[in-house]
């Protein structure tokens, strides 16, 4: 078992206790919490709320991937020491199952956290389960909105959106007329990012090329957690002349960056601002943007409303008007480059005042 970030546990009790909750719910314990670090009934927002804190369960590539996971893991943090709850993120375990998932869903569910959260649409079949069996608990699930339950909020994205501006981005920033694109898994949740990047491109120019890649057809063969499928794909690109390259890969996405980064082209991060992120500092000054998903404002949403007694239920879709999808801009390379900060401004009010669909399939 492996503690992150958590406060200082002092009570053998309760380390007995996540010990076993750790073990019995198959996967790596991320980061716990105590009654001392604000547990049960000490939440600052209301007296009412009687659970543990939040039980956060990570998607493939598990925290550190400065992409996904980190950005559910941002909004946790940010819930927990808001509402003064408690909390344990629990990281996936290699080859694990549906099954191991739904036990590990039902555990944090058992120990009395609340909301219980799976980080990806890889937890829908446990969520589902989960949901069942402990249908006094709020159960989450991030980029799904398949399960229906009344006790279970699907938090999903407008991800072409902030793809379309990133397709913006890239077409304003090369000087060759040559993009491309990288996905991690040939799904349909990525095809919805290729997709707004490929319109927001051709928008600017449709005579400008467009690579496309995708690294592995299943998430279990590593799509989202290999930084060298990453860092291949991007060698690939860049030789066959493209030289600004937007991932929607996660961890696998950290290989496309540094790639980029060394032959110094331009690279366009996602979910989280990838400039900001310390793993990529060596590279930052060639993180051109990143098409924002605000997994942690999502997560920070569902918790508050848990906390507050009127929890959050059925589809909550997110879009640019919503301000949980957008485009960072904190390259100070990129806000001197005023015309492409105009374009990116001006299709994002074009989306917003509903001139402008952005399509979900390629």
């Amino acid at each position: 078992m492996r503690l992150r970030r958590g406060s200082r546990i002092s009570q053998l009790a309760v380390v007995v206790a996540s010990l076993a909750l750790a073990a019995s719910a198959c996967g790596k314990t991320s980061n716990e919490a105590s009654e001392d670090d604000g547990g049960d009934n000490k939440s600052g927002s209301s007296s009412e709320y009687k659970g543990k804190g939040i039980g956060l369960a990570y998607d493939i590539g598990g925290q550190g991937d400065q992409s996904f996971n980190d950005a559910a893991f941002s909004g946790y943090t940010k819930a927990r020491k808001d509402f003064k709850i408690g909390g344990v993120d629990m990281e996936p375990g290699d080859g694990e199952s549906s099954a191991d998932k739904t036990q590990r869903l039902e555990q944090l569910a058992r120990q009395g956290y609340n909301p219980v959260i799976g980080v990806g649409f890889v937890y829908a079949p446990a969520v589902k389960e989960a949901a069942k069996k402990f249908p006094k608990v709020t159960f989450g699930i991030i980029d799904d909105n398949t399960v229906k339950a009344d006790n279970v909020a699907d938090l999903v994205f407008h991800e072409e959106q902030g793809s379309y501006l990133a397709g913006v981005a890239a077409a304003k920033a090369t000087k060759v007329d040559h993009v491309g694109f990288i996905g991690g898994v040939d799904i349909n949740l990525i095809h919805k990012f290729e997709a707004g990047f490929v319109q927001g491109v051709k928008s600017v120019d449709p005579k400008i090329k467009i690579e496309k890649r995708y690294l592995t057809e299943k998430p279990e063969e590593g799509g989202f957690a290999s930084p060298d499928k990453g860092q291949n794909a991007a060698s690939g690109q860049i030789e066959a002349g493209a030289d600004v390259l937007y991932h929607a890969a996660g961890l696998s996405g950290q290989g496309v960056i540094q790639e980029a980064g060394s032959q110094k082209v331009w690279a366009i991060g996602v979910d989280s601002d990838q400039y900001q992120q310390k793993a990529l500092a060596k590279y930052k000054d060639y993180i051109l943007g990143s098409a924002l998903k605000d997994v942690g404002g999502a997560v920070y949403d569902l918790t508050k409303s848990v906390v507050e007694g009127k929890p959050m239920q059925g589809e909550q879709r997110y879009d640019l008007k919503s301000g949980r999808v957008g485009f960072a801009d904190s390259n100070p390379k990129y806000t001197a480059m005023k015309d492409v900060v105009a374009a990116v401004e001006k299709a994002k009010k074009d989306i917003v005042d509903g001139k402008v669909t952005v399509k979900t399939v390629p």
